[in-house]
């Protein structure tokens, strides 16, 4: 068995030098875990590092009809492994019969998702790479099975930093010409506080039937980004925080610009409750974290590259940073080689060119 799983490890070291997207990275990935763990249903989901909401999901056909309820306790309601405390946890890879202690009754997600589903065990992964998350991975089971072992989940929890790493890598890999600009319009979609829809305009149903294309759903399916931003929209109604402040992901259409998309309530007198989401090009504000997280880039040379966007000199960079030029120039040095270019000129035109990254000033 420890063979067969070191086998498996290398396999899905393998999977990721491939020049595949995303999708097929997770897809090729489900496929390969299933050789060494039994399961019965999978989900992969990437997530935005800076708000940890999902940006899209790669979802086995079993799943597929679950996957609303999954994102309504996840979001609404308290229930065991939320994904945003294994985020904050030391080991980011749990099961629900080990939450529960073999008591599977205690959790509401798997009274009133699973079991009706006929699933029993939940694995759950979030995918954690030098203190980032990229996604997350969902193993299911039906009830027949036995519930997921401790050798199991210490083995999934031990390719998690590999997994991670292929998805941080994959959220660059973008064609290398200039990209398409979207259309200056905001795109809006209007949704009841059941996620029914109310109203739209033009450019929100580009971007509807774009993303349910990208994520290949059907017109009846919500893609993952606007489930989640509406969720996350809903769950801070009764929360002592700003509406909306973290409703928002950010991600990059293939062959397209960097997408925003936000999520906020609206009150109707006559209607009730209702989530707005809109549709925008990113600004260097959204897209410059996204990027420098991707690149693995240090909260110094995090500094720095903002700093470049608006065009401080090396001089410049020492006084408003209080570092010696010398100091500039190391990171400058360090900053180069993780984004794979040789001068300031060069990394500049590649966040230009490449990201659609322009400076705000």
């Amino acid at each position: 068995m420890k063979d067969q799983r070191e086998n498996s490890k290398r396999k899905i070291r393998t999977l990721g030098m491939g020049a595949v997207t995303s999708q097929e990275y997770r897809s090729a990935l489900i496929g390969q875990l299933r050789e060494t763990i039994p399961f019965d249903g999978a989900c992969c989901a990437t997530v935005d590092p800076q708000t940890l909401l999902c940006t899209g999901a790669v979802t086995e056909e079993g799943i597929e009809a679950i996957h609303h309820g999954l994102f309504e306790f996840e979001y609404l309601h308290e229930d065991f492994n939320a994904y945003d405390q294994l985020v904050k946890a030391d080991d980011p890879v749990a099961t629900l019969s080990g939450a529960t202690q073999g008591h599977l009754e205690q959790s509401a997600r798997y009274r009133n998702v699973l079991r009706p589903a006929g699933y029993r065990d939940e694995m759950r992964a979030a995918l954690m790479y030098q203190g980032a998350c990229w996604g997350y991975l969902t193993l299911f089971r039906f009830q027949d099975r036995p519930s997921f072992s401790e050798n199991e989940r210490e083995f999934v929890s031990s390719l998690v930093p590999i997994i991670a790493f292929h998805l941080r890598q994959r959220s660059l890999d973008f064609p290398a010409e200039e990209s398409t600009r979207m259309k200056e319009e905001t795109g809006i979609l209007v949704f009841s506080d059941q996620l029914a829809m109310l109203s739209f305009n033009t450019a929100g149903a580009h971007w509807l039937s774009l993303l349910r294309k990208w994520e290949g759903i059907d017109n009846q399916s919500l893609p993952r980004p606007i489930r989640a931003v509406s969720s996350r929209a809903l769950s801070d109604r009764d929360a002592a925080v700003e509406q909306g402040s973290t409703a928002k992901v950010c991600i990059r259409i293939p062959d397209g610009p960097y997408l925003t998309i936000q999520a906020s309530l609206l009150s109707s007198s006559s209607s009730g409750l209702q989530v707005a989401v809109w549709f925008q090009q990113a600004k260097p504000s959204d897209t410059l974290p996204l990027i420098a997280e991707a690149y693995g880039l240090s909260e110094r040379e995090k500094q720095i590259l903002d700093c470049l966007l608006r065009g401080f000199s090396t001089k410049e960079l020492a006084l408003s940073l209080r570092i010696s030029t010398y100091t500039v120039q190391d990171h400058l040095k360090s900053i180069f080689v993780k984004t794979g270019v040789t001068s300031r000129r060069e990394l500049i035109w590649q966040l230009f060119s490449r990201f659609s990254v322009q400076s705000d000033v």
